[in-house]
């Protein structure tokens, strides 16, 4: 079974166990998300509104990492105007915990 879920702007394929990285988020706890998108392990796709707000995604917060530092140099030919300053992203890393969908068995990852 795997959901699309929306964070940070973006759009991510999860499916219980996975780790995922997004924005940074202000939340330490668990997360809950409402999924754009359900299909399950038999193929069965579940994309109607009413459906999928009950459906919920739980995810568990990981970590905090840094992204790759962004250079960004401004420039104006001929009268000497330049600026340089750069940009590091902060993301909040996520694994995926179960995916919860009305009429159907909660999955979760079996470890072991």
């Amino acid at each position: 079974m795997y959901a699309v879920i929306r964070a940070g702007g973006k759009q991510h394929k999860v499916a219980p166990g996975d780790v995922i990285e997004v924005e940074r988020l202000a939340n330490d706890g668990d997360v809950s998300f409402t999924p754009l998108l359900v299909v399950d392990d038999n193929g069965g796709v579940s994309s109607a509104p009413g459906d999928l707000a009950r459906a919920t995604v739980s995810a568990k917060v990981v970590g905090e990492t840094k992204g790759k530092k962004l250079h960004v140099f401004k420039y104006k030919n001929k009268i000497g105007y330049r600026r340089k300053t750069g940009h590091r992203q902060k993301y909040t890393a996520l694994e995926i915990g179960d995916i919860k969908l009305p009429g159907s068995t909660s999955t979760k990852k079996e470890t072991g």
